[in-house]
């Protein structure tokens, strides 16, 4: 008896892509209905393949696809939005392999996370179209997702006094916890001031409507961009390979 064999059609952005041999394609997606997918898309290499454009890194596109037992194959693929041009900067071009990396890493496999994905194209579409500082969109999504996947910081107040605001207060990596300079006696953890505490409380608590509605001036994108990557690597003790390489890239610009 012949195996059963399903289509479904769902839109899923290309966060990985592995050519197989001359003209196959092996592609790792985050779809909108499924979560994380690995699917093979056969002759998407070829010049006049129709696979060939909406199965590229950094590509949402439809697809329709076929599942036998625990594989998947492309029948169909359209793209919707391109993320990645020739010539594109370099930066900018990392960045967003590194937002592919923490969808990768973040997402999971037939498990559906629409605010994630949500999350990412928002934000591959704010620095591709160079619409709002990369190190600040770089921060909304470090600390978003965070938020998203359970390891949300508690920025509600002091941890020792429950102090709302002040000039100076630290932000502990080890538990995302606030603490102002009379009751952090040891001074530790990392200093932000009120501009900063101000940009983290709106990135882990506000509607995703208006998540990305703010601004900060770039000293202070850098200064936020440094702890929330910080954050998000001590507290998933997971090395992100795609952001050594953003760095190295930034180190020499």
């Amino acid at each position: 008896m012949a195996e059963q064999q399903t289509r479904f059609t769902t839109e899923g952005l290309v966060i990985k892509e592995m050519n197989v041999g001359e003209s196959d394609r092996l592609v790792t997606l985050f779809t909108r209905d499924y979560g994380i997918i690995r699917a093979f898309a056969s002759g998407a290499k070829n010049i006049k393949s129709k696979k060939g454009a909406a199965t590229s890194l950094l590509t949402y596109s439809s697809f329709t696809i076929l599942k036998k037992k625990d594989s998947y194959r492309i029948y169909e693929a359209s793209p919707i939005a391109l993320f990645f041009e020739l010539g594109s900067d370099i930066e900018i071009l990392s960045l967003s392999q590194y937002f592919c990396e923490l969808a990768y890493n973040f997402g999971e496999e037939n498990s559906p996370n629409e605010e994630l994905l949500r999350l990412i194209l928002n934000s591959l579409h704010f620095i591709t179209k160079k619409l709002k500082d990369s190190e600040l969109i770089k921060a909304i999504t470090e600390l978003r997702i965070a938020t998203i996947c359970g390891y949300s910081p508690n920025l509600v107040a002091c941890e020792g006094c429950g102090c709302f605001e002040a000039d100076i207060m630290y932000f502990r990596l080890e538990d995302g916890s606030l603490l102002c300079s009379e009751c952090n006696t040891e001074k530790s953890g990392m200093i932000i001031d009120k501009t900063l505490l101000s940009a983290m409380r709106h990135i882990v608590y506000s509607d995703f409507s208006k998540l990305y509605s703010f601004e900060i001036p770039p000293e202070a994108a850098r200064r936020l961009s440094d702890i929330t990557e910080k954050y998000i690597t001590f507290q998933t003790e997971y090395h992100f390979h795609t952001l050594d390489f953003l760095n190295s890239i930034k180190e020499q610009i």
